[in-house]
């Protein structure tokens, strides 16, 4: 008999995890809190809540897990490589440079815009026999016994009740099903938003993507398809979003960036709409409870300023369904609580070091003490200068040694 697994949120990582297990012959109920768009425009990707203006830098890892799915081809089509990384400090003299073709590799990674993203997964999912898409549904109840989990759920005002064998809570940072099963969450506020939006330059990006340090925010300028198009990640102050935007706003936005980054990109010549997200650290307590597992937002919410979230969470599935794979193998319990607690131990050294780095960078290249500020860029120009940390940092950035 097929074993069946409840996935609880459709965003980019749930809408992953359910083909990574589809491929397995795992069956999948997947649901999702708002309605998924129709895509009637074979050129367009509307936003939905889960898909939004922002893009994701998709690792080597990312990108090999989405080949053994069938689904880069598609992809790639609107993704950008990444050749070079060049991480500097504004009106400081540190800087580091990564080149792919230096490390013996073809990329870095591969920007791609989340809306696509999106559209190219949820197309996917709507084809697959293994997994049955329920949008627009709330969650009201998770239970659990010994041999299975339970949802209550409403939809459309018919109520629904589902049970499982395993329950995978993918469903965001404010977890519903984090706080049903009691778990807690440590939380720190950076006190910043991130400002996203997608600039034009007058020089073309070259595949280069820039992490510029500057008494605003920790700026990330990455290519994206078209010769002169780039995304731009720029994390400042809670409360001086308003400052950046709005149409009167966009020279004003253009004129700081500019500022910010000199002449590196040309001239930044128009942008695009600016959005702005609340920026956190949300790390669940315990991410396997009895049947079920949490996993993406719900299990670690991490600051972009690496570009590492959505990588980790999308390595987090691919072990997890690596564990289910070799349960069905055995004929067993694909919800077997102690296998879900070997599968969490198995994440913690990768999660801790990813999480443990993003959050050194963003407090250290917060603090404007000139001491600091020398110890930094001292260290940015010895990881340019000494032998064998390249490697060993490119690696890791491309999530090939987690």
């Amino acid at each position: 008999m097929q074993q069946e697994v409840i996935i609880v949120g459709g965003g980019m990582v749930g809408l992953s995890l359910s083909l990574m297990l589809a491929k397995q012959n795992i069956a999948v109920k997947l649901l999702e809190a708002i309605k998924y768009p129709n895509y009637d425009d074979a050129n367009l990707a509307p936003y939905h809540s889960s898909f939004d203006a922002r893009n994701s830098a998709l690792s080597r890892r990312s990108v090999q897990i989405y080949q053994e799915l069938g689904l880069w081809d598609s992809l790639q089509e609107h993704a950008t490589p990444i050749l070079q990384v060049h991480i500097t400090e504004q009106g400081s003299f540190g800087k580091a440079r990564l080149k792919a073709e230096q490390e013996k590799v073809e990329s870095f990674g591969q920007v791609i815009e989340n809306a696509w993203l999106g559209r190219v997964l949820l197309t996917q999912v709507q084809k697959e026999k293994n997994i049955e898409l329920i949008d627009g549904v709330k969650v009201t109840s998770l239970t659990q016994t010994e041999n299975e989990a339970n949802i209550e759920a409403e939809r459309d005002g018919e109520k629904l009740s589902l049970t499982a064998k395993l329950v995978i809570a993918a469903d965001g940072r404010d977890s519903f099903c984090r706080k049903a099963l009691g778990v807690g969450a440590s939380v720190h506020d950076y006190d910043q938003v991130a400002i996203v939006t997608t600039v034009q330059t007058s020089k073309p990006h070259d595949h280069v993507g820039f992490e510029r340090f500057s008494h605003l925010g920790p700026l990330a300028l990455l290519p994206l398809p078209g010769e002169y198009r780039r995304s731009v990640v720029w994390p400042v102050k809670k409360g001086t979003e308003d400052e950046w935007l709005g149409d009167e706003n966009d020279q004003h936005f253009l004129d700081a960036l500019q500022e910010t980054y000199g002449d590196r990109a040309g001239k930044f010549e128009k942008t695009g709409k600016r959005f702005c997200f609340p920026l956190s650290q949300v790390l669940a307590e315990k991410q396997a409870v009895g049947r079920v597992v949490l996993m993406g937002n719900a299990a670690h919410t991490i600051h972009p300023v690496a570009g590492q979230g959505f990588n980790l969470c999308m390595r987090d599935a691919y072990v997890l369904v690596r564990y289910l794979t070799e349960q069905l193998a055995k004929s067993e319990d694909i919800g077997e609580p102690s296998m879900l607690l070997d599968y969490e131990k198995s994440r913690l050294t990768d999660q801790q070091r990813v999480i443990k780095f993003c959050d050194s960078v963003v407090r250290g290249f917060s603090n404007q003490n000139p001491i600091l500020k020398l110890i930094r860029n001292t260290g940015l120009l010895a990881f340019d200068l000494i032998p064998g940390i390249k490697p060993l940092v490119a690696n890791y950035a491309m999530g090939l040694k987690a």
